[in-house]
């Protein structure tokens, strides 16, 4: 797929790049490859649900999400109040790959490993509490 000569002035705004630093840019096959999935990934959205909480500090309950967006930037307007630091530690890895096999133009549902958890080892090996995340992505609007 080819990006139009639109979409790449698009990005160049978007990420204030000058002329030069845009002709480097567009060197990078790869990045010709990223763009030409922006449509796939600003259609997505990343959730790391809980599935598993007990003593947590933050206070999640098993069904909180925390969302993000194809890109993997936090949707603080969609998630709790509060989101653990430490259970983004986990969270990012996922949403990460997640976010390389949207690129990739790969189902990222089709992970085969879809749960993380908080750096806390919770009480039972002398931390406080823990959480266990599992990703789901879904098209937004759905």
């Amino acid at each position: 797929m080819t990006v139009d000569e639109r979409m790449w002035k698009v990005f160049q705004r978007h990420l204030g790049y000058s002329d030069e630093e845009m002709a480097g840019f567009r060197e990078n096959p790869r990045n010709a490859e990223v763009l030409a999935q922006s449509a796939a990934v600003r259609d997505t959205l990343i959730i790391l649900e809980v599935v598993q909480s007990h003593g947590c500090n933050s206070r999640h309950q098993v069904g909180d999400r925390i969302y993000f967006d194809g890109a993997g930037n936090l949707l603080t307007e969609m998630c709790p109040k509060r989101v653990c630091g430490y259970a983004l530690h986990g969270a990012m890895l996922m949403v990460y790959t997640a976010n390389e096999m949207i690129y990739a133009g790969m189902d990222p549902n089709k992970i085969k490993f879809k749960r993380t958890g908080c750096i806390d080892v919770g009480l039972e090996c002398g931390g406080w509490g823990r959480i266990v995340l599992e990703l789901r992505v879904e098209e937004r609007g759905k």
